[in-house]
């Protein structure tokens, strides 16, 4: 073919090029979003859980350390959200490992146990364990009052009752044929009865009363096996409730974490708290709101509570009137973090932005506005200090 047969071909082709080209243009114009137009983005499932100052309910709106935290932290990565409340730990966890929720934030402890089950963000606060006490000790009237509880009282005035009956029976039958041993006269000889019931119940046997009557001999008989059955249950009954009494004395002023054991001290169910109770063998009254646990202390049903500090000192200092006061020593400090499921593609995200936010400040800020002047064991440690100096 020569050079005119090619241009004549080029010719004819031309308009089909052009036409092709014109078509992809308008199909990329289609494809392209219109200036304006915003495409469409994934709304977050957020559980927030917690109690002041980490969390505030404010009506419908929430505030504190953890959503003015958040409000960063969603700015920074342009999050869309929603809310959904959560009143119990345990519950809100297994949220997260079932996929109700995508992320769930409030103080929550990093504890190996916890990361068994899901993942944390990094710590965006240091926290420790604090334990809120009565503000003053124990008073005597407080040691010796079990024993004048109603069970402590009916169980002696009945066993009263049945010496003095067993006196007044061997006084009338032995009166006369035995004087020597049970005076004639009514209350010494009702003293020497009952004197006689006493040494039988007690088996000591002195032997310096003993009936010479055929019905006082009837009487101390019927009274062994009364002794040996009922009144053996009475006394039984008497030193339970005594043992049980005692044993809910408040002990002497818990000024370490040794003087923990044995003590019944209030937890929040699922807290951190319930952990460390356990670790220094107190006695767990398991409650499941923060304010439950505190009227227990308040009450004197338990003797102290363990909690995270900051919240204890936030609560006294939004109350106080209580009578309650913080122990001048904490049992550990712990790392405060977001629960996310594993791998879940949010973590990187929000990891930096907290390093970010811990950074320049904010976060301190945010911690300051709520805490700063409530507690000063617990202050947020100098940037020189390292956080376990500081506890």
């Amino acid at each position: 073919m020569g050079c005119q047969g090619v241009w004549i071909l080029l010719l004819v082709l031309l308009p089909f090029t052009s036409l092709a080209q014109t078509s992809t243009a308008n199909t990329q114009i289609a494809q392209t979003p219109e200036a304006g137009e915003e495409t469409e983005q994934e709304v977050l499932t957020v559980g927030i859980g917690g109690t002041p100052p980490f969390l505030i309910e404010n009506g419908e709106e929430y505030q504190g350390i953890v959503p003015d935290l958040w409000a960063q932290i969603a700015l920074i990565n342009d999050f869309e959200y929603e809310f959904v409340f959560q009143t119990q730990t345990p519950e809100a966890l297994q949220a997260i490992q079932s996929g109700e929720l995508d992320i769930l934030i409030g103080p929550f402890s990093i504890s190996s146990e916890r990361l068994e089950e899901v993942d944390f963000t990094q710590p965006f606060f240091v926290s420790s364990v604090g334990i809120l006490l009565p503000e003053h000790p124990p008073t005597l009237w407080s040691r010796v009052r079990p024993f004048f509880t109603r069970t402590a009282l009916s169980s002696v005035g009945a066993l009263l009752v049945c010496l003095f009956l067993v006196g007044n029976g061997m006084w009338l039958v032995e009166r006369k044929e035995n004087p020597e041993q049970f005076s004639r006269e009514y209350w010494p000889g009702v003293g020497n009865g009952m004197w006689f019931a006493v040494v039988t119940l007690t088996t000591v046997g002195y032997g310096d009363r003993a009936p010479k009557t055929s019905l006082g001999r009837f009487i101390a008989s019927i009274w062994m096996l009364i002794s040996l059955i009922t009144v053996s249950s009475l006394i039984g009954g008497l030193a339970s409730a005594f043992t049980l009494a005692l044993s809910k004395l408040p002990t002497a002023q818990i000024t370490h974490p040794r003087d923990l054991r044995g003590t019944r001290m209030a937890v929040v169910d699922g807290s951190t708290g319930e952990v460390w109770a356990t670790e220094y063998h107190a006695r767990l009254i398991k409650r499941d709101t923060l304010e439950e646990a505190v009227a227990l202390v308040e009450a004197g049903k338990a003797e102290g509570f363990i909690f995270d500090r900051p919240v204890l000192a936030y609560h006294l200092s939004r109350n106080p009137d209580l009578a309650l006061r913080l122990a001048d020593f904490t049992l550990s400090s712990e790392n405060l973090g977001f629960v996310v499921p594993y791998g879940s593609p949010l973590t990187k995200s929000l990891d930096l932005a907290i390093v970010s936010l811990k950074e320049n400040g904010t976060i301190q800020t945010i911690s300051d506005r709520w805490l700063q002047g409530i507690d000063p064991v617990n202050e947020p440690p100098k940037e020189s200090e390292s956080p376990e100096k500081k506890l």
